[in-house]
């Protein structure tokens, strides 16, 4: 068989090797039939041309009857060069994207996501820690370890690798959470542990409590789990228990969700006399609590209060941990601690999604927790963390007084900032966003109007840190 030849098209004018690359992803299926291509803007950044040659391009790619424009809606593919000369249509595949039972993240949150990754901008978005404090060397070295202890890799039992299993069981109970090794399931971060909760322990339609705003993943999650999600109103003390209340048809059915520690996306801190005012509230209402923890050792003044799972004496809080906002999103590693039929039943579920967490990552998590690696490292992080809230806060000072209200974080990653009323968020993003500057809209945490913007001050540098704050500052002005 004669080997097929692919067509050479660097000697070609440049809108014409745009036009063959397109052809190219629509002929091989990566840009199917019904699939919106992107904008005249991301097209022109990513070929490195002004959107006239792009322009040029998607007209001759029109004309040949292979793309269709509308305004308002964008520009979708309408054909390929199969259906051009063949009557039978292929497989819409937009009729099944759009027909999925989880939904898609908002426009903006997608937007996001792709420019988090862009290093051109200035990424106060980000709630992650700076590559600037990952500890690269130590990390290298426990991953060396662990893999050298390999003799297979092969599946861990449905709970997770029992050596981590029992690490997290000892590091828990540092903070009062006494659950043995066969009450906890090990999880990849935090957003799998809510995946499986909303699959396996809550009823479709049925009533959902937590924080208004939350976190925006959470969100999505159990909306398309089919949740009915009730917002819960907070003050500076966490969450404001009068207000929960469930109908006689709810008892049983429902759950509340909270992040009482250096909450997402406002930095809040419940006190210890309101998380013991929310565990007497859900266990009058028979509401169990799912306490979302990760940002505990995040703290920076004094360490948190208790945990609700160190107070709770019933079992009703269902418990979640992880290593991706501490030491590293990549490894992928989380836990749960509850009630062992209720983590029996997340394992099997867990296996039939999974068969499992990587067994690399969790003999990693175990040497950090085990050996004192991580609590030395946690040190290190508080010491970057305050200097970074310190810069901060002294640069919003400079430039927001004023014109802004923020808050002054205890703990955690986020600083929540009030602009004025009369200021468009969504548009303040948009200006945000030419000047190569990554902002989260507070819209994207709750429903409704919204007149907040999430900043964190983990990721960028502090050159950077400062640098975006200017330019909020300047833009802000500009529409005041």
């Amino acid at each position: 068989m004669k080997a097929v030849m692919r067509m050479d098209t660097t000697q070609l004018p440049k809108y014409q090797q745009i036009i063959e690359t397109i052809k190219e992803k629509i002929s091989k299926g990566e840009w199917p039939i019904g699939s919106k291509i992107p904008s005249q803007r991301k097209l022109a950044e990513e070929f490195g041309v002004n959107r006239s040659t792009i322009i040029t391009a998607l007209e001759e790619l029109a004309a040949d009857g292979l793309i269709e424009g509308k305004t308002g809606v964008g520009t979708k593919v309408i054909n390929n060069t199969w259906t051009l000369l063949a009557s039978r249509q292929s497989a819409n595949w937009s009729e099944y994207i759009d027909t999925g039972i989880h939904r898609a993240s908002e426009k903006i949150v997608q937007e996001i996501n792709d420019l988090e990754m862009d290093p051109a901008f200035i990424q106060l978005s980000k709630g992650e820690l700076s590559p600037e404090i990952f500890p690269v060397q130590t990390m290298q070295k426990v991953l060396k370890e662990a893999a050298d202890e390999l003799s297979e890799l092969g599946y861990e039992e449905p709970k997770g690798y029992l050596p981590l299993r029992q690490a997290v069981s000892e590091y828990l109970a540092a903070s009062g959470i006494y659950a043995s090794p066969s009450s906890i399931l090990i999880v990849s971060g935090g957003l799998q542990a809510l995946q499986l909760v909303s699959l396996g322990l809550v009823q479709r339609g049925a009533p959902v409590f937590l924080e208004k705003p939350s976190y925006l993943y959470s969100l999505q999650l159990f909306r398309s789990s089919g949740m009915n999600l009730k917002g819960l109103p907070m003050d500076k003390e966490g969450i404001i228990t009068k207000s929960i209340s469930l109908k006689k048809y709810e008892k049983g059915k429902s759950i509340l969700y909270t992040i009482p520690s250096y909450h997402n996306p406002t930095g809040i801190l419940m006190t210890e006399k309101r998380r013991r005012e929310l565990l007497d509230v859900c266990r009058i209402e028979q509401l169990p609590i799912v306490e979302d923890d990760i940002y505990r050792e995040l703290w920076l003044d004094e360490m948190p209060p208790p945990p609700l799972k160190a107070m709770d004496k019933n079992g009703q809080v269902l418990y979640m941990g992880s290593l991706s906002k501490t030491l590293s999103p990549g490894l992928r590693i989380g836990w749960v601690a509850a009630p062992e039929p209720v983590i029996d039943r997340l394992a099997d579920l867990k296996m039939q999604t999974d068969y499992g967490s990587s067994s690399l990552s969790q003999r990693a998590a175990e040497k950090w927790l085990s050996t004192g690696l991580y609590q030395k490292h946690m040190e290190n992080v508080r010491e970057q963390l305050r200097v970074r809230r310190h810069t901060a806060l002294n640069t919003l000072d400079e430039h927001l007084s004023g014109i802004a209200e923020w808050n002054s974080p205890e703990g955690g990653f986020f600083i929540w900032l009030k602009v004025p009323s009369t200021i468009p968020i969504r548009l303040l993003y948009r200006q945000a966003i030419s000047r190569k500057l990554l902002l989260n809209p507070g819209s994207i945490y709750s429903d409704g109007p919204n007149h907040f913007i999430r900043i964190s001050y983990a990721y960028a540098s502090l050159g950077e840190l400062q640098e975006g704050i200017l330019i909020l500052g300047e833009e802000i002005r500009k529409l005041l």
